[in-house]
């Protein structure tokens, strides 16, 4: 209001600039929208494939090793026999369960479906009848179970279920068993067969076959904790010198019947076999689960257990140890994956920035004049910062939105963090530079022109910290690498990011140089188009480095995700390698089972095969002479080869090349066959013929070449001769190449071939190494980022050619005047655009390839690109650079400055220049 008390006339600020510039507000509102995106599901991205990868791990893991198994003796004899009863009788066992259940501390819990308690043997009892049979003249040797819920883990396929008889106790001479199909066939039992059990008593137990059963789900832990509860199994006799057998097995009784157990001498233990519920675990929960399955094991948790179960209570599993292997694979791959998360933080932290330049380069005048009349920075600032805010505001909390409907079953605050930071920092750019631009009342400036300015030494300063924060990351990475299990280190996971700063910073104090240089004989051509163009390039603004600094750190991200995605297939193509020898491989079970010619010539018959190397392969031949063979004697790996054969096999692979020649120069005088070995062998073996036991006999080998490497076998001792001069020459292996093969057609010869004859795909291996869902969930992250960095790369050219658009286009308009054609001036917009786009091309390209060399020593992929994190060698997962990856985004940047560059002259040419030519504009 005035003085007079009426109401001033004026619209909104917010409202009015919404209305006068609504394209700006929607462009910003979109990239806001998708950077919180990106920033809101990156953590739940990482929590969601780390929450699968542990659920994966837990339910995909033997129950055996899963299982919480809680154990305890029955009372002792000197309690009343009532009480010992009671205890092995269902109904205490069953409240005892509910109890375990309870007790356990959160997150740990237990799978009750899954689960089951029971009464059971430890000690097997040897059964004398004659009708049962004996392998070795050894009488097989059964332990007795009374499980629970046995009706609802399988089906009677004969007989009727066993049931339990009044009550049973110590005293009773006959209960009721049921067994499973195998036990049956294996042990020739069927209903109504009975076993006599030896007791302490005098008077056997008479245990009687009531029923066959078939396990419902014999993969659950009810059946395969105990593996004798599902099948038999023959068991070498320990005590006998030689190696005889006898058969082991399980009786299954009802529920009730585990008192009648304590009158044997089978040491009856009562057990509760909790399977672990995996359903609502979290990554988040890891330490918690850690820390609950320690304190039931050897814990205050325990103690509590024997409160509920007896003083004599033991919790046993290996549920820590997968977990542990969890965190450790965990921990190597999260640091892999905090330098992708950094890079591209980085970028779009930059390009926000250069958005907000851009914003507060088009309202300069503006902004400007409003300080010029008496505008106090806080309350621009704070007009500015409304205005940005209600189009930033709902664009973040839609980002967010969709990134929480998109990736389920992750945290909500990591996400929350990261859409809110974009948000802010979109917001506090725009008030920000305000303040610091018009700090004074400024309408016109001295020119800002790259080739002109002089880096301030407060300048100097701060770049040369950056350098050796930079040197420092670098070689922190180096040394103590992404696999120290350390957790992520952000200095160390910003090296890339802190290379393309220092990079951008160096090219922008390089840059007026080349110019410098280009402009003096361009100056004394014909035409002005060239001379213009440098000189328009070296007009630049100073303020230059933001938009280099975001090309290079995109197209180092970029080039580093596709590198460590080309690393990661390498590594598994090179291990699936190692582990079939070519691209697909006959050999028998054994490893000597000789391969017929009609084999060789059927499977070379096959659709898709290339050749096939038909190789002798000898396991753990000794490295000395038959005589002189000791049980600690060294052995190698012996292959006989047909030296032309395998060079092909190797050249097709992609392996060192095979020296023939030094295996074609035939035996010595001394009968000493040429031999082609490893570099460990050769420095065991020497230059003098050496003598070897080969299945065949002994035979006189000498080092003739040294090959690092060969196909068919991952041993690190290995020899191989040709095969003619073997007296044994039979090939046991078919090594066979090409692509695509007809896997049927090569199942049907391995079949037919024999039974001991199986058939290797490398595909199939290669597949086997993609583990775990945290593999597939990180390499999905890495492919986001090459895309997210290429296109942040893109989108920082566009806006670095849209700050200087009004420019260019003025300066056609007024060129146009003077006589410049149409032709002239999309060549002069080019030739503009280039000098910048070729640096940020050229500079990204060594960069990306700089920093892929010095990180590569620091960075270890063998986690993810192999299952367990274990690579075959030191080196079969390292990081190199991938060429497409360095040059695709690198190019990409240059044809987007020439093609906006020759758009935007196409564009100027159909438009007036009447707004341009203006009398009194500034632009």
């Amino acid at each position: 209001m005035n003085a007079t008390g009426i109401t001033a006339a004026c619209a909104p600020w917010v409202r009015t600039r919404l209305r006068t510039a609504p394209g700006i507000s929607a462009a910003l509102a979109v990239l806001v929208f998708l950077t919180a995106f990106l920033a809101a599901a990156f953590p739940r991205s990482v929590d969601a494939y780390e929450t699968k990868a542990l659920r994966h791990d837990i339910t995909t893991a033997s129950p055996g090793q899963s299982v919480l198994e809680v154990t305890t003796p029955p009372p002792p004899l000197g309690q009343a026999p009532s009480v010992r009863e009671g205890a092995m009788r269902e109904t205490a066992l069953s409240s005892a369960y509910g109890a375990l259940v309870d007790a356990l501390p959160d997150p740990v819990r237990a799978d009750v479906p899954n689960s089951s308690y029971g009464v059971h043997t430890t000690e097997p009892l040897a059964a004398d009848e004659a009708w049962l049979p004996r392998p070795d003249a050894l009488p097989p040797r059964l332990t007795y179970a009374a499980p629970s819920a046995l009706p609802g883990h399988s089906t009677l396929r004969s007989g009727r279920w066993p049931v339990a008889r009044g009550t049973v106790a110590p005293e009773t001479r006959e209960v009721e068993a049921a067994v499973t199909e195998e036990t049956a066939s294996e042990l020739k039992m069927k209903p109504g067969s009975t076993i006599a059990v030896p007791t302490g008593r005098g008077s056997p137990l008479t245990v009687r076959v009531t029923g066959i059963v078939a396990p419902l789900h014999p993969e659950t832990g009810y059946w395969t904790v105990d593996p004798l509860f599902r099948a038999p199994s023959l068991v070498r006799d320990p005590g006998s010198p030689t190696p005889v057998f006898y058969w082991r097995a399980t009786l299954l009784l009802p529920p009730d019947s585990g008192p009648a157990l304590l009158a044997t001498t089978g040491e009856p233990e009562l057990y509760w076999r909790l399977a672990p519920d995996a359903t609502d675990l979290t990554a988040a929960d890891v330490p918690g689960l850690s820390t609950g399955v320690a304190a039931v094991e050897n814990g205050p948790g325990l103690l509590e257990l024997r409160d509920i179960t007896g003083p004599n209570t033991t919790l046993t599993t290996d549920l820590d140890a997968i977990v542990g292997a969890y965190s450790s694979m965990r921990s190597a791959i999260g640091p892999v994956v905090t330098v992708a998360a950094v890079g591209i933080g980085a970028v779009a932290a930059v390009v926000l920035l250069m958005t907000g330049g851009l914003i507060s380069a088009r309202r300069h005048h503006e902004l400007a004049l409003l300080r010029a009349r008496g505008g106090s920075l806080k309350g621009i600032g704070g007009r500015l910062l409304a205005e940005t805010a209600v189009a930033v505001l709902p664009a973040a909390a839609l980002g967010l939105l969709a990134a929480v409907l998109l990736v389920r079953e992750a945290r909500f605050l990591p996400a929350l963090a990261g859409a809110a930071a974009v948000a802010a920092l979109v917001c506090v750019v725009l008030p920000l530079r305000t303040a610091v631009q018009h700090r004074r009342p400024l309408l016109h400036g001295p020119r800002d022109d790259l080739m002109n300015a002089r880096p301030s030494r407060r300048r100097t300063v701060a770049e040369l910290t950056l350098l050796v924060l930079a040197a420092g990351a670098v070689a922190a990475l180096r040394r103590r690498g992404t696999s120290t299990g350390s957790g992520a280190d952000l200095l160390v996971s910003s090296a890339p990011v802190l290379v393309g700063l220092i990079a951008a910073l160096v090219l922008v104090r390089l840059y007026p140089l080349p110019l410098r240089l280009a402009a003096r004989p361009v100056a004394r051509l014909r035409g002005a188009v060239g001379f213009l163009s440098l000189a328009r390039a070296g007009r630049a603004s100073s303020s230059g480095t933001l938009p280099l600094l975001a090309l290079l750190i995109a197209l180092t991200t970029a080039a580093f995700g596709g590198s460590v995605l080309a690393g990661v297939s390498d590594a598994r193509d090179d291990a699936a390698l190692r582990a079939v020898g070519a691209d697909a491989r006959i050999s028998g079970e054994g490893g000597l089972s000789p391969v017929s010619d009609g084999l060789v010539r059927r499977v070379r018959a096959v659709d898709g095969v290339k050749d096939v190397a038909a190789v002798r392969i000898e396991y753990g031949t000794p490295l000395a002479s038959a005589q002189d063979t000791r049980s600690d004697t060294k052995r190698a790996t012996l292959m006989g080869v047909e030296p032309e054969s395998y060079a092909r096999l190797a050249r097709d692979t992609g392996l060192p090349a095979f020296p023939t020649a030094e295996l074609r120069s035939g035996p010595e005088q001394g009968g000493a066959l040429p031999a082609v070995v490893s570099p460990a062998l050769a420095e065991r073996l020497g230059e003098r013929p050496h003598t070897i036991r080969s299945q065949a006999g002994d035979i006189t080998v000498r080092v003739a070449g040294v090959l690092a490497r060969t196909s068919a076998v991952s041993d690190a001792e290995f020899l191989i001769v040709d095969a003619a001069g073997l007296a044994r020459p039979d090939p046991t292996t078919l090594l066979i190449t090409g692509t695509p093969l007809d896997e049927r057609q090569l199942l049907a010869a391995a079949h037919d071939a024999g039974p001991a004859f199986g058939l290797r795909l490398r595909t199939a291996e290669r597949e086997r190494f993609v583990d775990t869902p945290m593999q597939s969930g990180a390499e999905q992250i890495y492919g986001a980022a090459v895309v997210a960095g290429a296109g942040y790369a893109l989108l920082a050219v566009g806006l670095s050619l849209l700050q200087t658009a009004p420019e260019r286009t003025t300066l056609l308009a007024r060129l146009r005047t003077m006589g410049l054609t149409t032709r002239q001036g999309r060549r002069l917009l080019a030739f503009e655009a280039m000098p910048q786009a070729l640096l940020a091309a050229f500079g990204g390209l060594l960069v990306g390839w700089a920093t892929i060399v010095l990180l590569a020593p620091g960075v270890d992929l063998g986690a993810l690109a192999l299952a367990g994190g274990d690579p075959s060698t030191p080196d079969a997962a390292s990081l190199r650079a991938d060429l497409r990856s360095l040059v695709l985004p690198a190019a990409g940047v240059v044809l987007l400055a020439a093609a906006v560059a020759g758009v935007q002259a196409w564009w100027a040419s159909r438009r007036g220049s009447i707004k341009e030519l203006r009398a009194g504009d500034t632009r």
